[in-house]
This record gives structure tokens, C-alpha cells and sequence, in this order.
């Protein structure tokens, strides 16, 4: 692959780049490249993904693409073995290194990365995983591990029982049916595999067997049909997927968008929804339950965290996101954008930014997201 940019930038100023992310990439190369106009110390913006995306690309002062390992079809019709594409990380470090970049967060393929730290340390490379270690990665993707660490560290957070069978579940169910549950899997982004159970006492606690068909963004179904579609699922069967079942916590969830280094809270931004109205603000009631989790994973760059809230109004950690939100680009509309300040500082444009003073900053506001058209060019790849 090579640089679809101007690639004779050999003496350039120090640079941030941001690899692919899952949904926030562009937002943030915008804040960048406002940062960017704002300091006085100049910068270079790069960014990369596995696909061509100018929507993306157009914010970015370098941009690559990232290897990927090209669909070949089965090994039995072809007679020799395909070449090995270069890893990911070794592609971004030879290039990072060549355009004396500063900063890298690593976005959606973090592990990746965070398994050769040592080598981006000694090219001094400030790495930006969401941890410090492989192992804390994998205890953040993987919510009934991350459940049992909360616990460990007496961190309020949701409780989850796994199941890998249906006799598991039906025990499960049999054991905590008395409440109101929900499943999702073990490991997954974006409320996929999410669903709300009925407690099927009495036609009341019952849920329309049509209306999880019909109102899939409710997310409900009824116990017996996930049952049934669990237990008859060809994709569970060829592919089996851990779940887990949950009690369904009905008090307010929260997202918060985090700047952290190695476990400490830099700066962050509390948000709730409500219908389509995102309000952004810091609520100190949800970031007395994520500072102790912050540091609990030594989570290290820009993370969110999602909490909800149980009966008794307390604060419960559902989990955390080692990249990102999609919403992060939302915290712009406060006064505080949580892209520049973590970058500012990481790029040695501003001292280390405290808590407390960026808490201060904050104008809590009311933000709706709107659909938007980006014309997009066709461009020739090298």
C-alpha cells in the first residue's frame, strides 16, 4: 500500500495520527484540524483505514490505507500459499516513523497494537490503546470478565450470568426469573445481540410475540421465542456464542466520554438521551463510579464508559469501550472538545489537563444528531 497523499513530506513538523476507528474517525480529525488552526505550534494530522474513505480522508493532511489480508477463496484452489501481507501495526509504525509522529490512537484494532508497545515506546511513539496491556484490553472486550474485575475492585456494575447452552440458560432463567432480565453477548459493540425478556408470569409481563419483529429498536422478545431461536440457530451452532443474562437495570444510562493516562481521569464529559436528544453536561453522581474504574483497567487514551442506573438510583458500570464513542464529537457543543484537549496535551501543546478545572469548563447543553450528505469523489489508488 502506499500513501494516497503528497508522500515528500520528509522534514514535517511533529504529527498525530489517527488510525481507523469504529464510527468517530471523522469527527475527530475535524477537532484536530481545528486544534490545529488554533496553536501556534504547527502539526501534521494523518490518517488511515482499511478502506477508501474520502468522507474521512478529506480532514487529514496524510492519509493510508491500511493492509489488509485480500479474500482468496479456499487454500484447496490455489497451488502455492499467499504471501503474507505485512501486519497492520508494523505498516503504521514503519510510516508513523517516517513522518515523525508523536501521537497514535489506535482505534478499533487496539489489541493489535498493544501487543508490540515496546516497539512504538522506543521509536517515541506516545501509544493510544484505551490500556496499557494486552491483558486489560481483553478484560474490557470480554463483559463477564470485566464484570468479575469490577467486583474485585468494588465497583458498582451490573451483574451478568453466562451461558453457553440452552440447558444453562433455562437454569439461569429458573434461578433469576423473578426479575426483569435482558441478554446480550459476551463480546460486541453497538447493542448488538440485545434483548429485553418478558418475565411471562401473566399476559401483562408478556411481550407481543410480533412486536420485537415489528419495533426492533425497542428491543424486546419474549423469553420462550429467544429460547426457541437460540436453541434452534444454525449460526450458534457452527459459531458458538457466549451470552450472558442479566437483570435489566430501569434507571437512567449515561455515556461518558473519557481523556485518561495510565488510569487517571484527565478530562471527561457525562451524556444521556432521552428520545433523540443527547444532553451533555458532568454529572459527578456517574464520575464517582468511572474514576475508580479508570483506574481500576489503567485505561490509557480516549475511552467511554456506559452506566446505568438500578432501582435505587445507583450509578452501575455496564461497561467500557477501549476506543472512541460515536458520540465523542457531540462534546464540542460544551465548551470542552475532548479530542483537543486530549491531543493538546499529548502533543505538548498544553500542560496536563486537571479534572477539576476542565469540569469547570463544561456548559451542559442539548444536542441533536442530524442525517448529512458528503458528496464523495472518486479517487485512483497507486
Amino acid at each position: 500500500m502506499h500513501n494516497i497523499a503528497n508522500d515528500s513530506h520528509h522534514t514535517t513538523p511533529t504529527a498525530a495520527w489517527l488510525a481507523e476507528g469504529q464510527s468517530s474517525q471523522r469527527d475527530m480529525l475535524a477537532s484536530l484540524q481545528a486544534l490545529k488552526t488554533q496553536s501556534e505550534t504547527p502539526f501534521n494530522i494523518i490518517a488511515s483505514h482499511r478502506h477508501d474513505r474520502p468522507e474521512i480522508f478529506e480532514f487529514a493532511d496524510d492519509v493510508y490505507l491500511e493492509p489488509t489480508i485480500a479474500s482468496i477463496g479456499s487454500l484447496d484452489e490455489v497451488d502455492v500459499e499467499p504471501e503474507p501481507v505485512i501486519p497492520r501495526w508494523q505498516f503504521v509504525l514503519e510510516q508513523a516513523q517516517q513522518h515523525n509522529v508523536k501521537v497514535l490512537l489506535t482505534g478499533r484494532n487496539g489489541i493489535d497494537y498493544e501487543a508490540h508497545r515496546e516497539v512504538f515506546d522506543a521509536a517515541g511513539i506516545r501509544l493510544l490503546t484505551g490500556a496499557t496491556s494486552v491483558a486489560s484490553l481483553e478484560s474490557i472486550d470480554d463483559k463477564f470478565a470485566f464484570m468479575q474485575q469490577c467486583h474485585s475492585h468494588d465497583i458498582p456494575v451490573a451483574d451478568a450470568w453466562r451461558f453457553d447452552t440452552t440447558e444453562q440458560l433455562e437454569a439461569l432463567l429458573a434461578e433469576h426469573g423473578h426479575q426483569p432480565l435482558c441478554v446480550k453477548p459476551v463480546t460486541g459493540i453497538f447493542a448488538q445481540g440485545f434483548w429485553r425478556l418478558d418475565l411471562g408470569k401473566t399476559e401483562e409481563e408478556k411481550y407481543d410475540s410480533f412486536e420485537h419483529l415489528y419495533f426492533t429498536e425497542e428491543k424486546k422478545i419474549s423469553t420462550a421465542q429467544f429460547i426457541n431461536a437460540y436453541t434452534n440457530s444454525l449460526m450458534v451452532h457452527e459459531r458458538p456464542i457466549p451470552m450472558l443474562l442479566m437483570p435489566y437495570l430501569s434507571g437512567q444510562e449515561y455515556s461518558i466520554d473519557v481523556a485518561c493516562e495510565y488510569g487517571e481521569v484527565l478530562a471527561a464529559i457525562t451524556r444521556y438521551k432521552t428520545g433523540k436528544i443527547q444532553h451533555i453536561g458532568y454529572e459527578q453522581s456517574v464520575m464517582d463510579v468511572v474514576i475508580p474504574l479508570i483506574k481500576a483497567f489503567n485505561c490509557d487514551g480516549i475511552v467511554s464508559v456506559q452506566t446505568k442506573a438500578d432501582d435505587e438510583g445507583q450509578h452501575r458500570v455496564l461497561e467500557i469501550n477501549s476506543r472512541p464513542s460515536g458520540g465523542i464529537g457531540y462534546t464540542t457543543h460544551s465548551g470542552v472538545d475532548l479530542t483537543q484537549v486530549g491531543f493538546a496535551y499529548w502533543l505538548g501543546l498544553t500542560d496536563k489537563p486537571r479534572l477539576a478545572d476542565i469540569a469547570q469548563k463544561i456548559v451542559p447543553c442539548q444536542v441533536r444528531s442530524i442525517m448529512m450528505g458528503v458528496k464523495i469523489e472518486e479517487t485512483t489508488m497507486d
